[in-house]
């Protein structure tokens, strides 16, 4: 059969593709596809939306065998089991395990400062508060929702240590410390708080600060740690209050 197949008889033919390979090949081609606005159609826009779902649930699913297992006693199988996929698919997403870890840290982490985050940028709230009070409000939000995001309060039961200087520089992370340096900028503008201090320095000081009581909350209990928020706040205000003019 192939040999009485002359050369020209394969142009336009469908590559033959390893079947290893068959799935990234498809994968690839449909974001392309995706990305293309002028060769896009109805069935392909299903099957990206259907990607998308497939990727969310092995995210998902992700979080919470992470949280519970660990990195090192969790296995991609595991994580595709529990989302209803097959064992391979997840590679399809994400290049090994350690990046599948990464992006279920992004996602989890990210939700968690999300729920204090709208206490530092809510500009009808902040014209409600005292000076000090967002951070307060901040603070026990990230402490009551700890439960709800397992995996960011393993990490931050310093149970995966290897992940640490990721969290830290999660995209997150650097927006609560951008939000705070606005916040602190317009208190300035108002006059509520000293014009002498960097609102990036002092921001990043009350996150670096905020993070250390959250690790103690969830290490120690809140019971042995909470009772220290107000006495904290105290010194945030203390150091931004603003200076009166000697007589």
């Amino acid at each position: 059969f192939a040999s009485g197949m002359g050369r020209d008889s394969h142009k336009g033919a469908i590559p033959q593709i390893p079947k290893a390979m068959r799935f990234e090949y498809f994968r690839q081609l449909l974001n392309f596809y995706a990305r293309n606005e002028a060769v896009r159609s109805p069935v392909l826009e299903s099957q990206t939306r259907k990607g998308e779902q497939t990727r969310q649930a092995i995210l998902d699913a992700a979080v919470l065998r992470f949280a519970r297992s660990g990195y090192r006693s969790t296995s991609v199988a595991d994580i595709a089991r529990a989302a209803g996929v097959g064992g391979t698919i997840a590679f399809a997403y994400f290049k090994n395990k350690e990046a599948l870890f990464m992006a279920a840290v992004d996602q989890d982490v990210a939700a968690h400062i999300q729920e204090g985050l709208a206490f530092v940028t809510d500009s009808q709230d902040s014209r409600k508060q005292p000076e000090a009070d967002w951070q307060q409000r901040l603070f026990f939000t990230l402490v009551a929702t700890a439960e709800q995001h397992p995996l960011s309060r393993r990490l931050l039961a310093g149970l995966e240590p290897e992940a640490t200087d990721r969290v830290l520089e999660i995209p997150a992370l650097k927006e609560l410390r951008a939000a705070c340096a606005t916040r602190l900028q317009s208190e300035q503008t108002a006059g509520t708080i000293r014009l002498d201090v960097d609102p990036l320095v002092m921001a990043n000081g009350i996150v670096a600060i905020m993070l250390a009581l959250l690790m103690s909350v969830v290490q120690l209990g809140s019971t042995a740690t909470t009772g220290y928020a107000t006495e904290v706040a105290a010194v945030f205000a203390a150091a931004l209050r603003p200076t009166s003019p000697r007589s």
